[in-house]
């Protein structure tokens, strides 16, 4: 097992269930469900599309509680695209790494162990839609970075992960990053 540190420069959260945007706090508590009262907070969710080999709409095991990023993959899709930043927010984070900038190559199975206990698992890379290509084209005035977001995200959008050991995620604090 590798070791690797990093450190939490935000945590978000989603202001209404319906949208994805979410915005910074100083803190988080989690439990086994994710963030309660956050958009995908729950131990089950309906599969969807993601999940071809099931109807949808059945109900599966939640592998997308928390979505994290890194700082440096944030700077390198921005660069891609021409623009100044990419915000978080943007994307619908819950988590901002910074000092692991290959965190949406980070294997699945790979754990991350909060200063404060909590314990959080990698379910996989969160795959690039033209959901967050739209805020992000909106918030800069430029349509076609709607379409161009999925490319230039690519290998770069981070991970999805779910919670193993409950506890609070806070700005600033140190994260060691298990790789298997």
């Amino acid at each position: 097992m590798r070791k690797f540190e990093a450190v939490v420069e935000a945590v978000l959260r989603t202001e209404h269930v319906q949208s994805f945007v979410t915005s910074k706090v100083d803190g988080l508590e989690v439990d086994l469900g994710g963030i309660p009262g956050d958009r995908h907070y729950g131990l089950l969710r309906p599969a969807d599309v993601r999940q071809k080999f099931y109807k949808r709409g059945t109900m599966i095991a939640n592998r997308r509680q928390l979505s994290l990023l890194s700082v440096e993959e944030c700077a390198q899709v921005a660069a891609a695209l021409g623009i100044a930043e990419i915000r978080p927010e943007w994307l619908g984070a819950n988590v901002l790494l910074r000092g692991y900038p290959e965190l949406t190559q980070l294997p699945p199975g790979a754990r991350l162990l909060f200063e404060s206990g909590a314990g959080i698992i990698n379910e996989g890379e969160n795959e690039p839609c033209t959901g967050p290509g739209r805020v992000i084209a909106e918030a800069v005035g430029d349509p076609s970075l709607t379409q161009r977001f999925v490319k230039a995200a690519w290998r770069k959008r981070g991970i999805v992960a779910s919670i193993e050991l409950p506890g609070q995620l806070r700005a600033g604090d140190k994260v060691t990053v298990m790789v298997p």
